[in-house]
């Protein structure tokens, strides 16, 4: 079976608001075992809506539609199925009551456009909506499903996770697509390739790479009767992947390089601290983004001016004065500082330039220096990253977790 999904809204188009109920959507088809072969986005034009209904309708089995249930005149999403399915708009008179009550209850004035939501295609069924007020759709006609659901996250998810989850797993008769995506750092996309070429050649399971930032990703993908047959088939290859890659593999699916980091830090009772200047903050705020992160995290230190530098981590004014605030020298002295008022097992430093032009001392924008203080000594590495400001301190953050990471290893 096949799929195509639709998002509805003119506020996509603009730029306004990004679009993350469709990956979720595709995700949702392929383990129910239903390939996504297309997403489109509409604004709020019927002309062009119901055309493109029409042609998802045509090409696939399933059409899902995210957006455009609400009372407005430009929620256009409703009478646009039932204008491609060759339909008629009835009123549920117990969805209009259930509407009439909500507003009573709340003291508030009901606009008679509201009822809209009552209204549904005459060949569907209703989902209910237990976070709002716009029922979704499941239309069956003609050996052909579109499904409605709404557009704002709390009431999307439950609803795609819950109700449509299982009536696309009874529909698609229990056959699941399946995939497990490996985490690798530490190795660029085509290295990876280089090291899995042959297993990419295989139908069942499939295996695909793509870059990230500052990591690489490969999708190993199975279709199977289910799920646990599915896993059957993609161990082996997992297994053997693992094996050509070594501690470049640090994560499966949801993992991040900042929480696997963090399980070897607890796992080993060791803790650290982090001095940051050009990241202003942002890889200590990776690192308590993962839940339990004080078990290991001791705390950390901005230090964006050279006067911080000196005051509050002890920064040598000499070092500065020979070296630069963006120096191998500096972020050493950093890193160790922090290490030790802190009292971590290590410290972790970053200083240098995110841009957008070059610093004071001529320092060109991307270069930077990453220290890593522990037991063992100290190390730093220079790095000179492209990109934009955004970019650049993302790729530190990730330079930084990763050479923790290796330390620990």
């Amino acid at each position: 079976m096949t799929a195509e999904i639709v998002s509805v809204g003119t506020e996509l188009l603009l730029g306004q608001i990004t679009d993350t109920h469709a990956p979720l959507m595709a995700r949702i088809l392929a383990e129910c075992g239903i390939g996504c072969t297309r997403r489109a986005t509409i604004g709020d034009n019927m002309d062009r809506l119901v055309g493109t209904l029409k042609g998802a309708i045509e090409r696939a089995d399933v059409v899902v539609t995210i957006g455009g249930l609400g009372p407005t005149l430009d929620d256009l999403t409703r009478d646009g199925i039932a204008m491609a399915l060759g339909d008629e708009m009835e009123e549920v008179p117990e969805v209009a009551e259930k509407l009439r009550q909500f507003f009573a209850s709340r003291n508030i004035r009901m606009a008679e456009s509201t009822l809209r939501q009552a209204q549904k295609p005459t060949s569907a069924t209703l989902v209910d909506n237990p976070n709002g007020t716009a029922p979704g759709l499941i239309c069956q006609k003609n050996g052909k499903v579109v499904i409605a659901l709404p557009g704002p996250k709390g009431e999307f998810d439950p609803m795609a996770q819950g109700p449509v989850r299982q009536f696309l797993e009874q529909l698609q008769g229990g056959q699941v697509i399946h995939s497990r995506v490996l985490r690798i750092i530490g190795m660029g996309e085509s290295h990876v390739e280089e090291r899995v070429r042959d297993l990419m050649d295989g139908e069942n399971p499939t295996v695909a790479p793509y870059a990230q930032t500052a990591e690489c990703h490969l999708r190993v993908t199975a279709r199977a009767e289910n799920r646990e047959a599915a896993d059957l088939l993609i161990d082996p290859v997992v297994d053997e992947i693992r094996s050509r890659l070594g501690n470049h593999l640090y994560g499966f699916n949801e993992t991040t390089i900042e929480a696997a980091t963090l399980d070897l830090l607890v796992a080993k009772g060791e803790t650290v601290a982090v001095a940051e200047s050009m990241t202003g903050g942002a890889l200590g705020a990776r690192i308590t983004s993962v839940p339990g992160s004080s078990k290991a995290f001791k705390g950390g230190v901005i230090a964006y001016t050279v006067s911080a530098k000196e005051s509050v981590l002890g920064v040598p004014s000499e070092i500065i004065a020979a070296h630069g605030p963006v120096s191998e020298e500096v972020a050493k002295a950093m890193a160790e500082a922090v290490r030790d008022r802190l009292g971590a097992t290590y410290g972790v430093s970053i200083t240098g330039n995110a841009g957008p032009t070059a610093d004071v001392d001529g320092k060109p924008v991307g270069l930077t220096y990453i220290g890593v203080a522990g037991p063992n000594g100290t190390t730093v590495e220079q790095a000179q990253y492209r990109g934009l400001r955004e970019d650049i301190q993302r790729r530190a953050t990730q330079t930084a977790l990763a050479q923790l990471r290796w330390k620990l290893l």
